[in-house]
């Protein structure tokens, strides 16, 4: 009787392995940021990334476990991209809050603040995802009250603070209006009273 010969599994290299998790991380950030954390399932989630749901578990230990890593990244690439883009001083807050308060930037939700989107399901969810966003929003702080008080930004940490809670609150509620012109005034008097905010610390 013949031996049957041992099938050859195909082993990929670890890298393979890590930029295909990153490839989840970051198309999950894109779908949560659009359907919510409740609202994207892990099969969604999985397809997304071109793979199927019976390989989640070899990337993620659950769904939180994907959800808080996904909530970290989306934190991360704001600061990256736009918070450490920014110049310094009143310059570059005024610069991030033009850019925040843009229609653009309110309608492209998918590639949009992670704040705005996700923050109501995020005061919902697992210790580990409020963690992964708290870390997030402040290293966000930090770039902000840095640029406040560059002599000392621990002084303004409490008021960049409220900046974060204004400008995500008001585009949430800009992007909740049917009445696109009353939208787009709400996003006009938000770079007013952030610019009135800074300029109030700076003034002190």
């Amino acid at each position: 009787m013949p031996r049957l010969r041992r099938r050859n599994r195909v082993r990929y290299p670890r890298e393979h392995k890590h930029q295909t998790r990153q490839r989840i991380v970051a198309t999950a950030g894109r779908r949560l940021k659009r359907n919510g954390i409740d609202g994207s399932g892990v099969a969604t989630l999985m397809k997304d990334a071109g793979l199927t749901a019976g390989t989640f578990y070899a990337y993620f230990a659950s769904k939180d476990d994907l959800v808080a890593t996904a909530v970290a990244d989306q934190m991360r690439a704001q600061h990256e991209n736009i918070v450490a883009q920014a110049a310094p001083g009143r310059a570059g807050l005024e610069q991030m809050i033009r850019w925040y308060f843009s229609p653009q930037q309110r309608d492209d939700i998918e590639d949009g603040c992670p704040n705005a989107a996700l923050l109501d399901e995020i005061g919902r969810s697992t210790d580990t995802t409020r963690q992964a966003y708290t870390d997030g929003a402040l290293t966000l702080v930090d770039g902000f009250a840095a640029r406040l008080a560059p002599h000392d930004p621990p002084s303004a940490r409490l008021t960049a603070l409220s900046l974060l809670g204004m400008m995500a609150g008001t585009l949430q509620l800009s992007r909740a209006f049917t009445d696109r012109q009353l939208a787009d005034q709400l996003l006009e008097q938000g770079i007013r009273n952030a610019l009135a905010l800074i300029d109030a610390e700076q003034h002190n």
